[in-house]
């Protein structure tokens, strides 16, 4: 499937999370247009480098891991801006980049997740334990992260993605775990030693 691309810098859109966005940009409000005129998803990538960083161009300073986003809602601006939500649907790998728009666009490939092989009791028992992390690490925000933790182990992951103090190469190796059992145990590990339960 090809679809436009929305690079965006250190941050990593996980399934299931809402992320707001402030659309500026003339190419972006094109790529807004097309979206909202076709109803399919576009794609979050990390930006990898700044211009400034690095002389290559914006193509290669660009993750080739990814995550869809579905439009929820938009809402237009008076000055031709706009402010949408999205919500973080399939992982994706891109394949080639376009360059014939006036936004950055890319064959991908779907990447689901595999079976741990595990089975739910593991992945549900590993959920537990992260929630029990989080509310270690952040004890005050105790109350907002049980009524914000989901029961789904997939989307525990990416709620841990966004709550645990992570860089943006911490959150990538997370999007690219290759099992649901794999991404829970690689946040866990990720926990900061203060919220580590004591054997």
């Amino acid at each position: 499937m090809t679809v436009p691309l929305f690079p965006l810098p250190n941050l990593v859109l996980f399934p299931g999370v809402a992320l707001p966005l402030y659309v500026f940009e003339e190419r972006y409000r094109a790529l807004l247009r097309d979206v909202q005129a076709s109803g399919e998803p576009f794609g979050i990538v990390r930006v990898l480098a700044s211009s400034q960083a690095s002389p290559l161009p914006f193509q290669e300073r660009v993750s080739r891991v990814g995550t869809l986003a579905h439009l929820r809602r938009a809402q237009l601006h008076d000055d031709g801006t706009s402010t949408i939500l999205v919500v973080g649907g399939e992982r994706f790998e891109v394949q080639d980049f376009h360059l014939d728009r006036p936004y950055l666009s890319a064959d991908v490939r779907v990447w689901p997740l595999e079976d741990s092989g595990v089975g739910e009791e593991a992945e549900h028992a590993d959920a537990r334990q992260l929630l029990a992390a989080l509310l270690r690490l952040r004890p005050d925000d105790a109350d907002e992260i049980r009524q914000g933790a989901p029961d789904d182990p997939l989307l525990m992951a990416s709620f841990a993605a966004n709550v645990l103090p992570l860089d943006s190469d911490q959150r990538e190796d997370v999007l690219r775990a290759s099992t649901v059992i794999d991404r829970l145990e690689l946040l866990l590990g990720m926990v900061p030693s203060s919220a580590k339960t004591l054997n």
